[in-house]
């Protein structure tokens, strides 16, 4: 398959942000390429499309399924696997938050719980004691808070997600004045802001 200067770019740039976020650079590439394409590929048309080693495809199609980031389907007459991606990039984002909490999240809360209940923990500096719980407290609310995010559709998700901006806007909106002598004798202050119902 010949890749047009656009999918090539794509591809290219979604490798390289992998090798940022600690993905190898394959198996981001290869995911970037299914993406893109929005059509099941066989390992082989992979290796061809993007010059990677058979092998190094091979590996890199074992961890994208140990993500859940790609599934294997089959096509009619061909015996061979094909390996397609969700074309929905809002499930895509929760399936990637989803397994990075649990490969990289849940473990470090289960730990700081693990310490927070060691007796020896009595033998630490108060300071490093409060650092410690307060970290394990902070884990804990912004874990329940994912986990109530990852529950909801990719639709609803959306939704929430633009809605915070409008009350992010509003929460950091600058502290009114005190009033003043003719502020306080206004029988009609001013109506506070209203945030839109959606």
């Amino acid at each position: 398959m010949e890749l047009t200067d656009i999918a090539r770019r794509f591809i290219v740039h979604w490798g390289e942000m992998g090798s940022s976020w600690g993905v190898n650079r394959s198996v981001a590439q290869i995911h970037a390429l299914l993406f893109f394409h929005g059509q099941p590929l066989h390992a082989e048309e992979i290796a061809d499309t993007l010059a990677i080693a058979r092998s190094n495809v091979s590996n890199s199609l074992k961890e994208l399924l140990n993500w859940n980031l790609i599934r294997v389907t089959h096509v009619l007459g061909d015996r061979r696997d094909f390996y397609e991606t969700s074309s929905d990039v809002w499930e895509l984002f929760r399936t990637i938050v989803r397994e990075r909490k649990e490969r990289e999240f849940d473990p470090t809360v289960r730990l700081l719980r693990e310490l927070a209940a060691d007796p020896a923990l009595g033998r630490e500096p108060a300071a490093a004691q409060d650092r410690l719980r307060s970290t394990l407290e902070f884990m804990h609310t912004l874990g329940a808070w994912s986990d109530e995010m990852l529950r909801l559709s990719p639709a609803t998700l959306e939704k929430i997600l633009r809605l915070g901006a409008q009350v992010q806007r509003f929460v950091r909106a600058p502290e009114p004045a005190p009033p003043g002598p003719a502020a306080l004798s206004d029988p009609h202050p001013p109506l506070p802001p209203v945030i839109p119902p959606y």
